[in-house]
């Protein structure tokens, strides 16, 4: 065997250890198919749910909001006059769409300098230690789904003030959330997972 040969084998096995599954899950409507197809998920919010007390439905409720399960997503870019590009509208990054700041923080008091956002274990961990402090700053229960998920939207400065109600389509939505919760919890229910 050549030694060009037995590099270019070297190099594809290297790089598919670093390789991330991405994707979304095939039906992320169904909590049970959701956990079936990922393991590591359900292991991740069985964590979460120990280490913070966050309801394992809650988070799985939320990932669907923010990242829809895709553990690179990005907001979009946005364009002046519709072609130049001008970057993306806010950091947000991950399963958990943790901006930068919220992100360095949580890594500094928490999840230490190696916690990546597009890791289901850490962004799940991120958002208990996010849901923990919520609960102490505004004493929003951590089953109160829709509270929790305008906190984490506006943060927690932001929703003390109010800011939400201003945005009929964010209450909307926080209503959404909490209402996929409850179907999760269900689902979650009939396949055994809770």
């Amino acid at each position: 065997m050549s030694k060009i040969f037995r590099a270019m084998i070297l190099l594809v096995l290297v790089a598919s250890c670093g390789s991330r599954q991405y994707s979304a899950p095939r039906d992320i409507d169904n909590a049970c198919s959701i956990v079936r197809q990922n393991p590591d998920y359900l292991r991740a919010f069985s964590a979460t749910e120990r280490n913070w007390g966050v309801p394992i439905p809650t988070l799985m409720a939320i990932i669907y909001q923010e990242s829809k399960f895709i553990g690179n997503n990005r907001p979009p870019h946005q364009y002046a006059l519709g072609v130049i590009p001008m970057g993306r509208q806010s950091s947000a990054y991950g399963y958990s769409q943790a901006l930068d700041g919220t992100w360095e923080e949580y890594q500094r008091r928490q999840g230490g300098r190696s916690a990546r956002r597009d890791n289901i274990r850490d962004a799940t961990d991120f958002m208990g230690w996010y849901m923990a402090q919520t609960v102490r700053e505004t004493g929003v229960a951590l089953s109160d789904t829709r509270n929790q998920y305008l906190a984490y939207h506006e943060g927690r400065s932001g929703f003390k003030r109010g800011t939400y109600n201003s945005k009929a389509w964010l209450v909307r939505i926080a209503g959404e959330v909490a209402d996929r919760a409850v179907m999760y919890d269900a689902q979650l229910r009939t396949c055994n997972r809770r």
